[in-house]
């Protein structure tokens, strides 16, 4: 019995710790802004370390098509050089560009080991393509179409964010009310132990239905302990999740589940194929085939583009002497080993492969839908179960609790009901919880979030 009496004056210690970190934390919370799903998903989405990533990948993104679209535009370079040797067929050019070539430059031994002169050269050349196939053309679409799947993909993403969001705020509410239960169950365990030690006071019961009374005492305060553990853990995955301080304490606003309704299928699917952003996805990626094939015909079309350059040579910077070139060029694509061929073969494969890939997406999209739809369903009926299991367990915790007082019902029966009522409890928070997550999971199948 000293043991036993250690023990428990540790575990209510302990209890008491609990409790005063509950209230003061609920004290705290008092005077903040309350947080609501709806806020919480928002501020995943806007606000955390991912969300921002996925807006600098759309930047870049952007940033390519601009990349891209340089191709519509003339290529000028400006080119500076400075040489000096006795190479002769460098002092032989140079000479010529320098204008100071003379006919005592054509002497033989002139020609073979000529004197080391100096090049100053500075040039400017311009490109400008004419007719390159469509190809600049087909890479700023290139560009546009991965910008667009970039953004796709990052809509996803922040849908993903908003998700997990909501899977943290729920856990925490859920936990929160745990925590209150498993409060109400400990304050419940002391009366009816109290209530015992009463009545094997006068002798009504034996010390061994005071020593089990005790022990439900204790697993009810080691339930607290370990409901407040994953309280504190889950908070702080709430705020990494929509990127606040990980201290912080928020003051959470419980969504209302008596207004959750199951819409018809097939609204959500056609809203789902229009919105969900994996099916923009595919579509980006038949576009983004269908373009690649394009790119590989283009490839036996010819190219033609016209360049100039302007040059200014001499000794030093002072007595340059200039001259200029302009012309045009065509490239045809004769033959290349017939690669160009098998490239185009290949395109159209990759074009067939993207498109029966978007056609498994659509009906993955269904499924989903029709799967979160009908986990829907039953997630209210567990919560109706629930609530009407719960208050038939209170009410038989009651009467029960009034035939041990009378002494029609045995110690047993009393921790058999008070059992029942945590257990109930337990199945009714989370039946009511699991219905708001998959209310949430239905906004993410269609592309709500």
């Amino acid at each position: 019995m000293g043991t036993r009496a250690v023990l428990s004056g540790t575990t209510r210690h302990a209890v008491v710790v609990v409790v005063v970190a509950v209230v003061c934390g609920a004290t705290a919370s008092v005077g903040q802004t309350p947080l609501t799903l709806a806020d919480a998903m928002r501020r995943a989405r806007d606000a955390t370390p991912a969300a921002r990533a996925v807006a600098a990948a759309s930047e870049a993104a952007g940033a390519r098509v601009g990349q891209a679209r340089a191709g519509y535009f003339p290529r000028i370079d400006l080119t500076e050089s400075v040489q000096r040797g006795n190479q002769p067929v460098f002092v032989f050019g140079s000479l010529l560009s320098q204008q100071r070539f003379t006919a005592a430059n054509f002497a033989i031994d002139a020609l073979n080991r000529p004197a080391a002169v100096t090049s100053v050269r500075t040039a400017v050349s311009v490109e400008q393509p004419l007719f390159d196939a469509g190809a600049t053309r087909l890479a700023v679409e290139n560009a546009e179409l991965g910008r667009d799947l970039v953004a796709a993909s990052g809509a996803g993403t922040r849908q993903d964010l908003a998700l997990a969001a909501a899977d943290a705020f729920l856990r925490v509410l859920q936990l929160e009310s745990a925590a209150r239960a498993h409060q109400a169950a400990v304050e419940a365990a002391e009366s009816d132990l109290a209530r015992a030690r009463a009545r094997h006071g006068v002798g009504l019961i034996t010390d061994a239905d005071v020593l089990d009374m005790e022990v439900h005492l204790a697993d009810m305060r080691e339930r607290q302990l370990a409901a407040a553990a994953d309280l504190a853990v889950a908070r702080f995955q709430l705020n990494d999740a929509i990127g606040a301080p990980l201290d912080d304490l928020q003051a959470l606003v419980a969504p209302d589940v008596s207004s959750v309704t199951s819409p018809p299928a097939e609204p959500l699917i056609r809203e789902a194929l229009a919105s969900r952003s994996d099916r923009h996805e595919a579509d980006l990626h038949v576009a983004l085939a269908a373009n690649a094939r394009r790119s590989a015909q283009a490839a036996f079309l010819p190219r033609v583009s016209v360049q100039g350059g302007w040059e200014f040579n001499g000794r030093g910077f002072t007595d340059q002497r200039s001259s200029w070139v302009v012309g045009a060029e065509m490239q045809v694509n004769l033959i290349r080993g017939f690669g160009d061929v098998a490239r185009l073969a290949e395109t159209r494969h990759a074009e067939a492969g993207a498109q029966a890939e978007r056609d498994r997406v659509e009906r993955a999209i269904e499924v989903a839908v029709r799967g979160a739809r009908a986990r829907l369903d039953a997630a209210r009926g567990r919560e109706r179960v629930g609530r009407e299991a719960l208050a038939q367990a209170r009410e038989s915790q009651r009467i029960i609790r009034d035939r041990y007082e009378g002494g029609l019902a045995t110690i047993a029966d009393v921790l058999r009901a008070a059992g029942a009522v945590v257990d109930a409890e337990s199945r009714a928070i989370a039946a009511g919880v699991d219905v708001i997550r998959q209310t949430v999971a239905l906004d993410r199948a269609v592309g709500r979030l």
